[in-house]
């Protein structure tokens, strides 16, 4: 029996599976609007996205570890993209990874246990005169150093009232 969440997500789902006219060569389209939807690709919503295409749910979830732009966990409410190219490597964002980790107890990939923060590593993020830098929700920071790393999580931080 599913309960009320359960069955709304369902539904949810069905919804985009329609848009898409149940074509399984839509599947890549199918889990970016499902992810959009929810945040991330649960277990559960890959059985259903395959149910609904009548494809196998080892398929579906292929696809989606194959490409890094999905995700099977949920994130917490503050993305932090660090970004790991050439000019921010130079210029100390491993240093800049560890202040985060230490600072959120989190290491590359991990959501903070209050869902407030997850740490992703990127390629590049297109500033490296700004180096290093990093990304959270729509917010660029640059020229990062430790201090002014903390500084920024702490002010995020206590905007939720932490």
């Amino acid at each position: 029996m599913c309960d009320e969440k359960t069955l709304k997500a369902q539904e949810q789902i069905r919804e985009i599976l329609e848009k898409y006219q149940y074509n399984p060569e839509n599947l890549i389209s199918i889990l970016q609007e499902v992810q959009g939807r929810f945040g991330y690709l649960s277990r559960e919503n890959l059985v259903w996205i395959g149910r609904g295409l009548n494809i196998s749910p080892a398929k579906v979830f292929g696809v989606a570890t194959f490409y890094t732009q999905f995700r099977l966990n949920p994130i917490g409410k503050h993305l932090i993209l660090l970004c790991q190219g050439t000019a921010c490597h130079v210029n100390g964002s491993e240093k800049i990874q560890k202040v985060i980790e230490e600072e959120l107890h989190i290491h590359e990939g991990e959501t903070t246990k209050d869902g407030l923060f997850t740490l992703n590593n990127v390629a590049c993020l297109g500033c490296c005169s700004l180096s290093p830098v990093m990304m959270i929700g729509e917010e660029t920071y640059s020229s990062l150093t430790a201090d002014k790393v903390k500084k920024i999580l702490k002010n995020l931080a206590e905007g939720e009232g932490s």
